[in-house]
């Protein structure tokens, strides 16, 4: 019997939310705009065609996927942040929106400059390098990842938004893909800030299908940023600044070690739920 598209995605809404997903009928919408090919008016101006019997199985398929927890974002592998589409791999973190807030400090930091030159440390997806490269026309950068197939997602998404020519990728662990030749205006990052204990205490689309490797931040959460706060100075030009994303019970912590490594003016910024999100510095 055939099934108009309508039909179809209102039955994937209520598998959803009889297996408790929030946002099913977001969710469910999404999936078929992607099964199908359609954009959202499409899917709203046609839900009356006979839904195409490949697209029909794919659908159900996703739906099934997503009820047992993994995130949309994975099944299309392709998220959304700060206006652009991103490609995904199973190497890299889903980008969020708190760290939408990075990608503003960043633009604020670097815009009054003629040629800025900023480094994106564990670029993952490149959401955060790219970004900056595409609202700053002036601004050349590089962006390390330990993987290398991070790396190559990370690359094919500063193609596709005509970013390639101003951004370097480089192999490595936080800075020993570089050289001290380099020198920046700005060192960025979103480093794994999960405490290790608490890992599996998380939300089953995180633990299940974020790479640990962008999640472990160590016993306390904070082995990435000894590191960062302790080997910035080196990479950065006078009143260069490093700014980091937290966890949100992190700002005091992180603060600290800046501090110790020799940061000024060490402010704490909040995301728009009001919670502790960046910290940055100056480096003198």
């Amino acid at each position: 019997m055939a099934v108009t598209l309508g039909a179809m995605w209102r039955a994937g809404r209520d598998r959803l939310a009889a297996a408790g997903i929030e946002g099913a009928s977001r969710d469910a919408r999404l999936l078929a705009e992607f099964a199908i090919g359609f954009d959202a008016l499409q899917l709203s101006t046609r839900e009356r065609e006979e839904a195409p019997e490949q697209a029909t199985i794919l659908y159900n398929s996703l739906i099934e996927k997503r009820a047992s927890g993994m995130p949309v974002a994975r099944l299309t592998n392709e998220q959304w942040f700060y206006g652009l589409a991103f490609q995904l791999s199973p190497a890299t973190l889903v980008p969020r929106p708190e760290t939408e807030a990075l990608v503003d400090l960043a633009l604020a930091m670097l815009g009054a400059q003629e040629a800025p030159r900023f480094l994106d440390l564990g670029t993952g997806s490149g959401c955060i390098g790219v970004s900056i490269a595409a609202n700053l026309p002036r601004v050349t950068g590089v962006a390390t990842d330990l993987s290398v197939e991070a790396l190559r997602v990370a690359a094919d998404n500063a193609r596709r938004h005509g970013v390639a020519d101003r951004l370097k990728f480089l192999e490595g662990e936080w800075f020993r893909a570089l050289d001290e030749l380099h020198s920046f205006d700005l060192i960025v990052s979103n480093p794994p800030y999960i405490q290790s204990d608490v890992i599996t205490g998380l939300a089953r689309e995180v633990r299940e299908h974020d790479p640990l490797l962008a999640l472990d931040g160590g016993t306390d959460g904070l082995d990435a940023y000894r590191q960062l706060a302790a080997e910035a100075g080196r990479y950065l030009r006078p009143r260069g600044k490093l700014a980091v994303e937290i966890g949100f019970d992190q700002g005091e912590a992180v603060s600290a070690l800046f501090e110790e490594a020799g940061f000024a003016d060490v402010i704490i910024e909040k995301d728009l739920a009001g919670l502790d999100r960046i910290v940055s510095g100056k480096h003198l």
